[in-house]
């Protein structure tokens, strides 16, 4: 409920910075946004997967030990570092070129991304001990403490494309504020077995001599490497650039390709993909949740309840997403008129393909989640990368005088082909 919330409050940020700041001023909002979140998710969503599979498999087979977490971290600090050495060193490029000029929202790019990788850690973290209320609590916090800055515009506390901007620093920061809480909770449930998430030593003996292999000697191999969490991770970077790749190629290249009026045209793609955007945001609490669960019941061997999640999870998003194409059949247009504004025309068809590709992305996704919690991400990989590819080919080798609509029927298009891509990956993993 928390992040089904944080959607429709991500979805206020945009709506409220479109009324308060010019189309040129609120295009370069979505360009800071898209950068950003490319960026963290490309850099820093790996690490989150790897330590929600990770500590979900080492808590079903009971292992303990730190090390798992130590690997994750060292992985997320030196993505951190790197990126702040390319940043620096292509100020001029990402300030000038992409950002217009502004000083503000540069170091607003920098400090946001920086303080991602603690907010991604934290999130793996909480996911893989189960722990999604404080999940959901850290991103709701993040939500809504980044849309007070556009309602401190509207309401005339404060003024400026700044100011807007600066709330897509603030927020991952703020949000961290749940942390204390987690670790609280976790050391006290390690010397309480009843507390939530608190191991029985008995429980855990039995799920480990159950299901997990014996080294020699018979000690169980407990050893979680460097060279293992960066080969899944490096796998998940892929899936995560291929990721954004949907979500943010689109207005990316038209404001790369349409000259003066490209800003503009941007903001425009944007809110329609938001479309996908905001339900992807709500759907994160599935990904968030589907993952530990899956792997758990992979090392407990439970294949009928793993096909029974994917079975039902995959039923839900197509009724939702049934539902959210008859609404943008209905009234599509006037609900985008009504949360951006009317100066631009949405068109009912294109909106319409817009909730297909999303219901289809979704599936996507979640057949994604089943191949990492059975070992495929490098397969998983492969699928992404090639649907990733038809897309951005498709925007750029045929150029149409309507780019919004080219870029509605590229994002349906490739979202059919990776779920097909992806459903072959899972039945092979059935057999």
């Amino acid at each position: 409920m928390g992040i089904g919330v944080t959607g429709l409050v991500t979805y206020a940020y945009f709506s409220l910075s479109s009324y308060a700041l010019s189309a040129t001023e609120y295009g370069a909002i979505t360009l800071l946004w898209s950068a950003v979140f490319v960026t963290v998710s490309v850099l820093y969503r790996p690490v989150e997967q790897l330590l929600s599979r990770t500590i979900a498999d080492r808590d079903a087979r009971g292992q303990s030990g730190t090390g798992h977490l130590r690997v994750a971290a060292t992985i997320q600090l030196a993505l951190g570092l790197a990126f702040a050495g390319v940043a620096l060193a292509l100020r001029g490029p990402i300030e000038d070129d992409l950002l217009g000029g502004s000083a503000t929202l540069y170091w607003v790019l920098v400090v946001a991304v920086l303080a991602y990788a603690a907010s991604y850690f934290a999130r793996g973290f909480l996911a893989g001990h189960r722990r999604f209320g404080l999940y959901g609590g850290l991103v709701l916090m993040e939500s809504i403490s980044r849309c007070l800055f556009p309602v401190a515009v509207v309401v005339g506390i404060a003024s400026g494309q700044a100011v807007a901007a600066l709330g897509i620093a603030a927020a991952p920061i703020v949000s961290l504020a749940v942390v204390p809480w987690a670790l609280g909770r976790r050391l006290r449930s390690r010397g309480d077995p009843t507390a939530p998430g608190g191991a029985d030593p008995s429980v855990a003996l039995e799920a480990a001599e159950a299901v997990e292999p014996r080294a020699e000697g018979g000690r169980a191999d407990t050893e979680f490497t460097l060279a293992h969490g960066g080969g899944f991770a490096a796998a998940v970077l892929v899936v995560m650039v291929c990721e954004q790749t949907f979500l943010n190629a689109g207005p990316l290249l038209v404001k790369a390709t349409e000259g003066a009026r490209g800003t503009a045209l941007a903001g425009f793609v944007f809110n329609v993909l938001l479309i996908a955007r905001a339900p992807l945001q709500l759907f994160q609490a599935v990904q968030t949740s589907i993952l530990p669960h899956l792997t758990r019941l992979r090392a407990g061997g439970e294949a009928d309840p793993f096909r029974r999640s994917i079975n039902l999870t995959l039923l839900a998003i197509g009724a939702f997403a049934g539902f959210v194409a008859l609404v943008m059949l209905a009234l599509g247009p006037t609900l985008m008129d009504l949360f951006f504004g009317g100066e631009v025309d949405y068109a009912r068809g294109g909106l319409v393909l817009v909730a297909a590709g999303m219901g289809l992305y979704l599936a996507a996704a979640t057949l994604n989640q089943a191949a990492l919690a059975r070992g495929q991400a490098r397969a998983a990989a492969v699928c992404w990368a090639v649907a990733a590819v038809a897309f951005v080919t498709f925007l750029l080798a045929w150029r149409v005088e309507d780019r919004v609509l080219q870029v509605e029927v590229g994002f349906v298009g490739a979202a059919a082909l990776l779920c097909v891509l992806l459903g072959g990956l899972y039945r092979a993993g059935e057999r």
